[in-house]
């Protein structure tokens, strides 16, 4: 491909001429008054701006042809601006009003019935007919009669009865030339039914009719938004070859999908998401009533008084619900402006008044922002017919360009795979550009297609069109975990250990000459990159840049690291959980020998604790056995040389339980002594260390 190749096709293309065959005028008028339209806005939301402008001369009458699903926006939206016009009307045919109309007419033509059926339903109406000579009667209506042909098969002849002069006539229709109705309301009827037919053949259709009875000369001018097809765009890219400076072109296309012919308008392609709904104000809209029970006099009902409030006390305040409130938009009416700035009822809108705008002239295309949009204005007048499309010159500008490849990191481990040919680009443009596909040329041949997101001015981007057979890459994965540091505090272990997650990247260069490669490296959630630097990140991943020698390998190890925090309340550690983390070797040394420290006291608490119980067990052996030796007392008499021995050994146990309290109360206190020196130390233990 030569370096011009791209400039040559947009400086061929004659954009006055586009789709010119077949063309018509692009407003529909009554007589010589003309309202053409003559700009047009595209936006990549799905809407379109129409405004027509033209100057008038006396009442016109201006028809809209709009899709039946476009009417909506454009009862919404319609703007109009004329001077002389005190009172614009616009009438339009809602979705039921053909079937209605033709519902209230003097004849009945909603079904599609045949002229039988018709003048049946039309009995005592006055008509002329002719068979040949005039007869004119009422009608009476219509009969059939069977008839047996020369082959012998069966028809139905109709016969038409009117009530004459001399009496009731029957007429085959076969017989019949002409039938006029005499009512003249009947035959406006009549011609207005069949109008409305005619009219609606295409039911997607629906006209909008501008009544403007103004008077002289004046300049005119309304515009409203509808639905529309969305502009898209498709790039080439050629990276060049020698001393070419890479060049990207921009090529804009755009449907006609309406009624209108698009004639040398001027065209502009928004860039952005306006906030859009569609209001049902295109058909009926009725609201429910209640019926009430008629008002007739009757025997009064009983009736409760509220209590009255002091003159002059302020009125209680009305509900918020009873304030005046837009059905259409939801927010609170404003007081209405005066009268000579409502006259019209019109709003007045101008375009160019946007301050700050900031334009860039271009070889396809004017660009400039339109708010938190951007616009951009193809040079010259656009005409494309009705249900045509067209592709429209953007931008043919040079770019800063660097052929590289990038190599995915997210992709499958343990395989061999062929990073991406691609290239770095940076927007020197001096334009915002739209999202779209791009057809790369290199070195005068196709290379593949590439995808690009919305590219800001001066802002850098990567592109991929292809594989590089000719590099081969392999990742693989591993973990591991190291302690970090740990610290207590107030009977609470703190322990932090860092997790290390490896990836490698091995790459081998079968290529004669040495390569740029990117890595896109994909980021884990929650860690942070150890090593190496990333040139450049993205919300995602992280960018390394490297350089492959001719027939060389090279590996590229990436480590990130993610902090492990795991808390240990000491006071509720099991004893055999206390001894493993006072024996655990990533521990440091010092703070080993306090979490020993507090396992011996640990140990002194168990101790005083089970000696405890132990004499808690004997004193309720003793307890027992002196109940058993009462028991028997009881049976064998005190007085008796059995019950003699019974009481010296309830004495003695005596003794003993005695000897046992006592020896309690000194190991309670004990152990006592030991939980409080136990929790003490865990509570003023303070310790931190990093390794």
């Amino acid at each position: 491909m030569k370096k011009n190749i791209l400039y040559l096709a947009i400086s061929c293309l004659c954009l006055p001429a586009i789709f010119a065959q077949g063309i018509q005028d692009n407003t529909e008028t009554t007589g010589t008054q003309v309202l053409p339209v003559t700009k047009i806005s595209i936006y990549s939301s799905g809407l379109a701006y129409y405004e027509h402008t033209g100057t008038l001369n006396g009442a016109a009458v201006i028809r809209l042809p709009f899709k039946e699903n476009a009417v909506n926006d454009a009862l919404m939206s319609l703007v109009l601006n004329d001077s002389a016009s005190a009172n614009p009307s616009v009438s339009y045919q809602s979705p039921n009003t053909l079937f209605q109309t033709l519902r209230s007419l003097k004849i009945d033509l909603v079904d599609n019935m045949d002229i039988a059926n018709m003048l049946s339903q039309m009995r005592g109406a006055v008509v002329e007919i002719t068979v040949p000579s005039p007869v004119s009667g009422r009608i009476m209506g219509v009969d059939y009669r069977q008839q047996r042909t020369p082959s012998g098969n069966e028809t139905f002849e109709s016969f038409l009865s009117l009530y004459t002069e001399q009496g009731i006539r029957r007429f085959s229709f076969a017989e019949i030339i002409t039938i006029k109705f005499k009512d003249p309301a009947i035959e406006a009827d009549l011609n207005r039914a069949l109008d409305l037919i005619a009219g609606s053949r295409n039911n997607n259709s629906r006209d909008l009719t501008i009544q403007l009875p103004g008077t002289g000369s004046r300049k005119v001018s309304l515009s409203y938004v509808i639905p529309s097809p969305v502009w898209k765009v498709s790039y080439r890219l050629d990276l060049g070859s020698g001393n070419a400076k890479p060049r990207l072109q921009g090529w804009a296309i755009v449907d006609n999908d309406g009624d209108l012919d698009w004639n040398k308008v001027e065209l502009s392609l928004v860039a952005g998401r306006p906030g859009s709904f569609i209001q049902n104000l295109y058909p009926p809209y009725y609201v429910y009533r209640p019926t009430l029970p008629l008002a007739i006099a009757g025997a009064a009902e009983a009736a409760i008084h509220d209590q009255g409030y002091v003159a002059g006390a302020p009125p209680v305040p009305r509900p918020e619900s009873e304030s005046v409130v837009s059905a259409a938009r939801g927010k609170q009416l404003a007081p209405q402006a005066p009268a000579e700035s409502r006259a019209y009822g019109y709003l007045d809108v101008d375009r160019d008044s946007n301050d700050d705008v900031i334009v860039t002239t271009i070889s396809g295309a004017a660009a400039s922002a339109a708010g938190e949009q951007f616009e951009f204005t193809v040079k010259n007048p656009v005409s494309i017919a009705r249900q045509m499309s067209a592709m429209l010159p953007l931008t043919d500008a040079s770019v800063d360009a660097r052929k590289l490849l990038v190599f995915s990191g997210s992709g499958p481990t343990n395989r061999n795979l062929n990073p991406r040919l691609g290239a770095e680009l940076t927007n020197t443009s001096g334009i915002k550009l739209p999202a779209g596909p791009i057809t790369v040329y290199d070195g005068g041949t196709y290379a593949g297609d590439a995808l690009i997101e919305f590219w800001n001015e001066g802002e850098k981007r990567l592109v991929s069109y292809g594989e590089d057979l000719s590099v081969i890459g392999a990742v693989t994965n591993s973990s591991s975990t190291t302690f970090s540091s740990v610290s207590i505090s107030g009977g609470v272990m703190n322990i932090t250990r860092s997790q290390e997650f490896l990836r490698t990247y091995t790459f081998k260069n079968n290529a004669a000459q040495e390569k740029i490669l990117i890595i896109e490296h994909p980021k884990n959630q929650g860690t942070t990159l150890a090593s190496p630097k990333a040139d450049e990140e993205t919300p995602t991943l992280y960018r390394f840049t490297v350089t492959l020698s001719a027939r060389g390998e090279l590996i590229v190890p990436v480590r990130e690291t993610r902090p492990i925090m795991e808390r240990v309340t000491l006071l509720q550690l099991r004893p055999e959980a206390f001894l493993s983390y006072a024996s655990n070797q990533e521990i440091p040394a010092n703070v080993r020998d306090s979490l020993q420290q507090a396992v011996n006291l640990r140990s002194s608490l168990n101790a005083a604790q089970a000696a405890v119980t132990e004499a808690e067990r004997q004193r309720t052996g003793f307890v027992s056995e002196q109940d058993r030796i009462r028991k028997n007392l009881e049976a064998a008499g005190g007085q008796t040389q059995q019950g003699q021995e019974y009481l010296k050994r309830l004495i003695s146990l005596d003794d003993s339980i005695d000897k046992i309290d006592q020896e309690l109360q000194r190991l309670r206190e004990n152990a006592r002594t030991a939980q409080k020196a136990y929790e003490d130390y865990l509570g003023n233990l303070k310790i931190s260390t990093r390794d």
